[in-house]
């Protein structure tokens, strides 16, 4: 309202703008700082996309919210990853424990590469008892790591003969006399010679460049 000179009140008119003028008005209200600082930042940009991706999965057949569903099919795959490794894991660890420890009744945690290295040294020394034991035990561990036979603190010398010869067709004699000259050497105080040692070391490198045709589940020879 405005007052006249006459002292009359006269009503103003409401200014109707015109598009231009509405334009001009309206980006000068936007340019005012605090509705700049309403926008939203990148984060909340950001979080918004990610939340809006997580409530648009569906799960057929699963009621309740999207995210019910993720967390259930999750829950199905550690389980799916669990059970996986209680079946396949452990037999692979049993094999791999079973490579090394007890040996023929004495504990000795050495690779065939390290026995093989102990009884060629012990030759060399012409300490040919020794030599014989030291082979066998490469032999029989280096088996054991190639997951063919595997031994057990109760293991002796003859029964992984016999279960090697049973992969081994073509090798049961030698095997078994290559253990029946290590139980004399280590049980029975014979005294070994060069030719035993020969024969046993002769033994040790035909299994390590030789594979069964059918490799066999060391858990299922007979023991």
């Amino acid at each position: 309202m405005i007052l006249s000179a006459a002292g009359r009140v006269v009503v103003e008119v409401p200014v109707e703008p015109d598009a231009a003028e509405a334009r001009d008005w309206l980006l000068r209200e936007l340019a005012d700082p605090q509705y700049d600082a309403a926008k939203p930042t990148w984060f909340d940009r950001l979080s918004g996309a990610i939340v809006d991706w997580f409530t648009s999965l569906s799960f057929s057949g699963v009621g309740g919210p999207p995210l019910l569903g993720f967390v259930l099919v999750l829950v199905l795959v550690v389980a799916g990853i669990v059970v996986a490794f209680l079946v396949f894991g452990l037999p692979r660890l049993r094999r791999r424990s079973a490579a090394a420890g007890t040996l023929f009744g004495e504990a000795d945690v050495r690779s065939a590469e390290q026995l093989r290295a102990a009884a060629e040294a012990r030759a060399a020394e012409g300490d040919y008892s020794a030599a014989i034991a030291e082979m066998f035990r490469a032999i029989a561990r280096g088996l054991a790591e190639r997951t063919i036979v595997t031994t057990t603190p109760g293991t002796t010398a003859h029964d992984f003969a016999a279960r090697a010869g049973s992969v081994f067709a073509e090798l049961s004699d030698a095997l078994g006399s290559a253990a029946t000259a290590f139980d004399e050497v280590r049980y029975l105080g014979r005294t070994g010679t060069l030719a035993g040692y020969t024969t046993v070391a002769e033994l040790e490198r035909a299994l390590h460049s030789r594979s069964p045709a059918a490799l066999p589940d060391p858990e299922s020879v007979p023991a």
